[in-house]
């Protein structure tokens, strides 16, 4: 991968003639971002971001950790031990220079189970790490080995079936045969596209039946103003 998205968080925080990242995913048309937003503070944040942040404790394992916000505020604000790891050099490079103690490079599937965690954060749709339906017990599997025996994982995501038409019946008429959470995502940064990625959307129900088959207890935190939840898992 090309890693556009750390390079466009590498070029803001280091005033690079950054620019705005656009975004396409299969349901959805071109749109741009703001690489502002992934440097927001605690407050600025969405009120689900802040539950999990507020929820967190102990040893905190931050999946997928971009700019590195929410380990900030875990770190300088409550004190907590966190390592933030991304499969992204740029942005792990970028939160090194933020002042963020403990980062790794590293995809989640990849990393040393020597070391266990009270709380792992998998934020901003956490589920679509996982990239498919198929795939998403292999990750929670991983995600067991992580977790201290009294540990958590808070997680959120959204359930989208709100962007699909309604057919004459009422239901959703949902394209293809796949689950309807299961889309491709393209990201085109200072005129380059960075090859198309599968990620997921979970409905909370779908989740919650996936942590039951894996031997997880899944609760329903919070929810939030469109569609989106935090759910905790545990073992």
């Amino acid at each position: 991968m090309k890693d556009l998205f750390g390079q466009a968080i590498h070029d803001y925080y280091f005033n690079n003639h950054p620019e705005n990242l656009i975004t396409e995913t299969s349901i959805t048309e071109e749109d741009e971002m703001e690489v502002s937003y992934l440097f927001r503070s605690f407050e600025n944040m969405p009120l689900l971001e802040q539950k999990a942040i507020e929820l967190s404790k102990g040893k905190v394992l931050d999946i997928g950790c971009g700019a590195g916000s929410h380990s900030l505020v875990l770190q300088n604000n409550m004190q907590l031990d966190v390592t933030a790891i991304d499969i992204s050099e740029k942005a792990i490079a970028t939160c090194v220079s933020r002042g963020i103690k403990q980062t790794k490079v590293c995809h989640i599937l990849d990393l040393e189970e020597n070391i266990q965690y009270d709380t792992i954060l998998l934020l901003m749709n956490g589920t679509g790490i996982f990239g498919t339906l198929q795939d998403v017990p292999k990750f929670l599997h991983k995600l067991k080995k992580l977790l201290q025996p009294n540990g958590q994982i808070l997680i959120d995501s959204s359930d989208i079936i709100y962007m699909f038409d309604e057919d004459e019946d009422g239901g959703k008429w949902i394209p293809g045969t796949s689950y309807y959470g299961e889309i491709t995502f393209k990201l085109r940064y200072k005129n380059q596209t960075e090859d198309e990625f599968p990620w997921l959307y979970l409905d909370y129900n779908t989740l919650q039946n996936a942590a039951f088959a894996n031997n997880l207890n899944c609760e329903l935190v919070i929810e939030g103003a469109h569609f989106d939840y935090l759910a905790k898992l545990t073992l």
